[in-house]
């Protein structure tokens, strides 16, 4: 397990996590649906987290929201990079009832998100806007070039929840082992 801690006057909040786990999940972030995605991305990556946040929820959720994106993909980054010996790429299509929500990622080492899940209002009292916060402060931190699309749905739910499951399924299959892929880019470094 690697951990790392963030301390702002919104946010105190600490993660640790076992790239490679077995799923198991320890999540307390004061946002509830929050925690369900944060659950369900940890099962099907297979990534072990225990997470922790102490934030400003009386205001609103965005700086909770934002900063777990930021402190997690900055422990990703500092899992995986250098690579070496990961498959690097990674692509999953989620289907959830009638929505579906694919995912395609490269461990680059350059950020860079497309996110087209086209939603708005609220599931529960949680704001969906936040999703695509989440999704750019992980990616951009992770430093992994992502897209995810939804390609059909309706539900918010679903397609909220179809998107951190194309992820986490995308990123189980980027950090696969591989020994005989080596350094996966021409380049020798990434």
């Amino acid at each position: 397990m690697i951990t790392k801690s963030r301390t702002t006057k919104e946010t105190d909040i600490t993660i640790s996590l076992n790239l490679y786990g077995v799923g198991k999940s320890d999540i307390k972030t004061g946002v509830a649906f929050l925690d369900h995605m944060l659950e369900s991305f940890s099962k099907h990556s297979l990534i072990d987290l225990d997470i922790r946040c102490k934030g400003d929820t009386h205001i609103d959720d965005h700086h909770s929201v934002e900063d777990i994106g930021i402190v997690l993909g900055s422990l990703i980054a500092d899992a995986i990079y250098p690579v070496e010996g990961i498959e690097r790429f990674g692509s999953a299509n989620i289907v959830m009832d009638e929505a579906c929500v694919s995912c395609d990622l490269d461990l680059s080492n350059r950020p860079f998100l497309i996110y087209e899940v086209d939603i708005a209002g609220k599931v529960g009292s949680f704001d969906v806007e936040l999703v695509e916060e989440f999704f750019k402060a992980f990616v951009f931190n992770a430093r992994i070039s992502t897209h995810i699309i939804a390609q059909r749905g309706k539900n918010k739910h679903h397609l909220i929840e179809a998107a951190f499951k194309s992820l986490a399924v995308a990123i189980r299959r980027a950090i696969t082992k591989n020994e005989r892929v080596g350094i996966p880019s021409t380049k020798d470094v990434l």
